[in-house]
């Protein structure tokens, strides 16, 4: 395919989207219907569209018109692309700008305020009140596409076997300078679970920010430890690589773990399931993870559409959600445990006025730390807050 035409794919791809396609949905079913498509066609396409997503908005204001051939035209603009290869207008290619488009075309720096974080009106306010001074240059750096990590584990090698045998495939890393675990894939990231590496469980796919909410845990070497939120696993899975506990792992939707038990039989390790519903009387937990539903806002480099579709109707449930969370989680904590509130959020309202909420109900537990993880530290947006139970 040519650029123009993968270009013109990009455009009805997006198309699909801003009617409420879901954008992997749209993706997939695209290159079902296009097998001409190389894998090399599909990356750029998806490479276009996700790009396009991030910065749906501003992209629009530069192209024109919010419409998949719109956010192309202010792609193209804004990053420098030739317009002329990108809409040529031959064969299957994207067609050539009329005039009325190129009249059309907008000046990003006379956008307002929001139009240059792109993000929706009213998550302007949240990201000032939760991120200060941080806020604009947090909001721009959910624009760029969010950087791939491993997750070494250390039950089966060292960070240094990890960078050699990566490197035996061809992949590049670089250590992160912050997360002792994380290593940031730099070169063919998508040959990573192809990977000697990956599939001999040396290494897991997991970004820095949530590696660094498991290592701000104080783990401790023996006891019982409950994810209490599981989903797929991946925290589960790193504190099983950092201590000799026992871990179990729970998930309201137990779909969401069907992963989990193959993945913790290639990583050597043991995680065993927790029904909430059939667990024996006393039973309880040195420490009780909670990763609990969210906005996702810290991590929508990762899923852009999330960011426009998201409303404060669903903010709102989310934090009910998370109260009723946290208040479950609490009962398995055993006396002078720990539970560990985190989400990917970037927003105070899951976040520290969770917290705020939580203590405000159980007078005697404590907070002992809270940390607030933002992609300006290397990595998705993250927050942990360490809740001390009554002895």
């Amino acid at each position: 395919m040519t650029p123009s035409a993968r270009v013109a794919a990009a455009i009805e791809c997006l198309d699909a989207i801003l009617v409420g396609g879901a954008a992997e949905k749209v993706l997939t079913t695209w290159a079902r219907t296009h097998r001409f498509a190389g894998s090399k066609d599909r990356a750029a396409i998806r490479d276009h569209v996700f790009g396009a997503l991030r910065c749906r908005r501003s992209y629009a204001a530069i192209g024109g018109a919010e419409t998949g051939r719109g956010i192309m035209i202010g792609a193209c603009l804004d990053t420098g692309g030739d317009s002329d290869a990108w809409f040529d207008g031959k064969g299957y290619g994207a067609a050539i700008l009329t005039q009325d488009e190129q009249d059309g075309i907008g000046t990003f720096a006379s956008q307002d305020r929001s139009v240059q974080m792109d993000v929706q009106d009213w998550m302007v306010e949240q990201f000032d009140t939760s991120l200060g001074a941080q806020a604009t240059d947090i909001a721009l750096k959910l624009r760029e596409r969010a950087p791939v990590f491993v997750r070494v584990n250390l039950r089966l090698g060292t960070v240094d076997d990890a960078v050699v045998q990566l490197g035996l495939d061809d992949i590049e890393v670089v250590r992160h300078p912050d997360v002792a675990t994380a290593l940031e894939v730099t070169k063919n990231p998508r040959r990573v679970q192809l990977s000697s590496a990956y599939l001999g469980g040396l290494i897991e796919l997991q970004d820095a920010a949530s590696q660094a909410v498991v290592a701000a845990i104080p783990l401790p070497e023996q006891g019982r430890i409950l994810d209490y939120c599981a989903g797929g696993g991946g925290k589960s899975l790193a504190m099983a690589a950092l201590t000799k506990a026992e871990i179990f792992a729970h998930d309201s939707a137990p779909e969401r773990m069907k992963d989990l038990w193959t993945r913790a039989d290639r990583a050597g390790v043991n995680i065993a399931n927790f029904d909430t519903n059939n667990a024996p009387q006393g039973a309880d937990f040195n420490v009780v993870l909670c990763d609990a539903p969210c906005s996702g806002s810290g991590a929508w480099r990762r899923a852009p559409a999330g960011k426009w579709a998201f409303t404060p109707e669903d903010l709102s449930a989310f934090c009910q959600t998370q109260a009723g969370i946290l208040d479950d989680a609490k009962k398995w904590v055993m006396p002078g445990g720990l539970l560990a509130y985190a989400t990917c959020s970037l927003f105070a309202v899951e976040n520290a006025d969770q917290v705020d909420a939580f203590l405000g109900k159980n007078p005697s537990w404590t907070c002992e730390s809270q940390i607030q993880f933002t992609p300006l530290d290397h990595g998705d947006g993250f927050f942990v807050a360490l809740l001390r139970a009554p002895a």
